[in-house]
């Protein structure tokens, strides 16, 4: 084949050339303004621009015409017959397919038109049951990916509204939800953090102290988390306003970035580590998670005991500390970083603390901001001050102060894709209970678990495992606790639970359950976010992890609440 280097300007530039390895072809030159036709004689020919920008390879026969113009640095090229309108060449490549992923979209829509069309079972309404196939189907969805998780959250909401399942009001209505905000806000936060380069400082920092091993620094962080638990009641704003951009910062510092394949040195095991920890450390305080005395109020109306502070805090620390112990070992195990050892790591940690220097004024602001934020969290109850309402005036300061600018905050996307699909299942997931759905279905367990005629330690085994899996129609811990644990305690109760026990292991796993998926409790779309763990990992070692937990908490645990006296 003939190479033909070109070269490309205007036709009275004498900077046109042309070059073939093989002895010269006859070419006429056409005058057309500023372009140049030129009839080749040697066919097929390769087109180069010599500045590497890539080849252009049309299929030009030894009659027909190629025209060839730059524009900046891109070269077009088109062909015609002798004597004719000149008329395009079919590009060489096209341009990628942009839409859904044509497999996992009918995937989601099959599964949504297959429950649609199951005949309604008796005690649940029309509108139950269709909101229930477009949330299976939005859930199906979010798993494959046709398109980003958003827009997978929108087509649901859409369908909701199309079909006359939803009202608009109703539809979006969990974009008034406070979590979805506080969960964006912490991206926000994130982006100041590692901004100012005080993340990066902290980062130094604990890898001077513990980060001659992965393991070591990964123990660091999930006990300082656990220690933060009690003081901190809301695990969004704990786990993701304050240790997802240590996180991030320790990611970073240690080479370990998003999209270059350096994901798994640290950063996908520290994620995962970090996130299935916050929920051990929310089950372990009453006051560790924002639903935790939701549990407590309940526990009171059905049973008329009161679960106290020291009372969580007494059955909790042993199986607590077992989890905290064991989980952070057991996915270095199965899902381990590839750098496990950095004994140098310390050294070049100090190296750079060194070559910081002193903390520069925005990293002063990002720091009195931060400690602000959190102590409007800690002590946000006596002032009358949530969560979101503090996280809003720390990011309002650095708004005004400069430290993060609000096109920044527009930039972070993925703090705005995530919004919009925790949001659009909190509003599915919340009417599903309000339509009766939930209600439903928690009834039918009752009536089933309470026919077999079973001892009491298996028939609440049976519900424990129902309670606990069925968080995967939840996105919310609040919402799941407010729909079914009054129906689920009263009936262990009846079939002979010891009612204090069961409060307290239900009031337990209504935490450890939110590390099924990336929805169900506020610290996993934070931390999912970061895209350091594909959706297919996170859900296979979330439940992985589950099981686990639930061997620790009920075996362990149980020994233990035997020897304190529980049951």
């Amino acid at each position: 084949m003939a190479s033909l280097a070109l070269t490309t300007a205007p036709c009275s530039s004498p900077l046109i050339s042309l070059r073939s390895r093989l002895p010269p072809p006859k070419s006429s030159v056409i005058r057309d303004g500023n372009r140049c036709a030129y009839r080749p004689i040697i066919t097929p020919l390769t087109i180069s621009d010599r500045s590497g920008l890539g080849n252009l390879r049309p299929l030009i026969s030894s009659n027909s015409l190629f025209k060839v113009a730059k524009s900046g640095s891109i070269f077009t090229v088109k062909a015609s017959a002798p004597g004719s309108a000149t008329s395009p060449v079919v590009p060489a490549t096209q341009k990628p397919w942009q839409g859904a992923a044509i497999k996992p979209l009918l995937a989601s829509i099959a599964t949504g038109i297959i429950v649609w069309f199951v005949p309604v079972p008796s005690g649940v309404t029309q509108n139950a049951w269709q909101l229930l196939s477009i949330f299976l189907a939005t859930i199906v969805g979010i798993i494959t990916q046709p398109l980003p998780l958003g827009a997978v959250a929108l087509l649901g909401l859409g369908a909701c509204v199309l079909t006359k399942t939803l009202t608009f009001a109703a539809a979006f209505s969990g974009f008034g939800d406070p979590i979805p905000w506080l969960i964006a806000l912490a991206f926000f936060f994130a982006r100041g953090f590692i901004k100012t380069g005080l993340g990066n400082r902290i980062a130094y920092q604990f890898v001077s102290l513990f980060g001659s091993s992965s393991l070591g620094l990964g123990y660091s962080l999930v006990f300082s988390e656990a220690l933060l638990a009690p003081a901190i009641p809301s695990v969004s704003a704990r786990a993701g306003g304050i240790f997802l951009p240590l996180v991030k910062s320790l990611c970073v510092a240690c080479g370990s970035n998003v999209g270059d394949g350096t994901e798994h040195k640290l950063g996908s095991w520290l994620m995962l580590t970090c996130f299935q920890t916050s929920v051990i450390s929310s089950a372990m305080f009453l006051t560790a998670m924002a639903a935790n005395p939701l549990s407590a109020t309940l526990t009171f109306n059905t049973i008329q005991k009161t679960i106290g502070w020291t009372d969580w805090a007494k059955a909790a620390i042993v199986p607590g500390l077992v989890s905290l112990i064991v989980v952070p070992f057991l996915l270095y195990l199965i899902y381990p970083p590839t750098v496990k050892s950095s004994p140098d790591a310390p050294k070049l940690a100090k190296e750079k603390l060194e070559k910081m220097g002193p903390m520069s004024t925005n990293e002063i602001v990002m720091s009195g901001t931060l400690l602000l934020t959190v102590g409007l969290w800690i002590f946000g109850g006596m002032l009358n001050v949530d969560a979101v309402t503090a996280a809003i005036v720390g990011l309002s300061i650095l708004l005004v102060s400069g430290v993060v600018t609000w096109k920044e905050c527009l930039g972070e996307s993925v703090a705005w894709d995530t919004l919009t699909w925790f949001a659009a299942l909190i509003a599915m997931a919340g009417y599903l209970n309000k339509y009766g759905l939930i209600a439903w279905f928690s009834q039918t367990v009752v009536k089933f678990v309470g026919g077999l005629g079973l001892s009491w330690q298996l028939s609440f085994g049976i519900l424990v495992l129902l309670y606990f899996y069925s968080h995967y129609f939840f996105a919310s811990g609040a919402a799941h606790i407010g729909a079914m644990f009054t129906a689920f305690l009263s009936v262990a109760s009846a079939l002979g639970t010891p009612p204090y026990f069961g409060a307290m292991v239900l009031a337990f796993l209504s935490n450890l359950m939110g590390g099924l998926t990336h929805y169900g409790i506020g610290s996993a779309p934070v931390f999912y976010g970061a895209n350091y763990v594909p959706l297919g990992k996170w859900w296979g070692y979330g439940f992985l992890i589950s099981v686990v937990n639930i061997i620790i908490w009920l075996g362990i645990g149980g020994v233990w609440w035997k020897f304190i006296g529980l049951w």
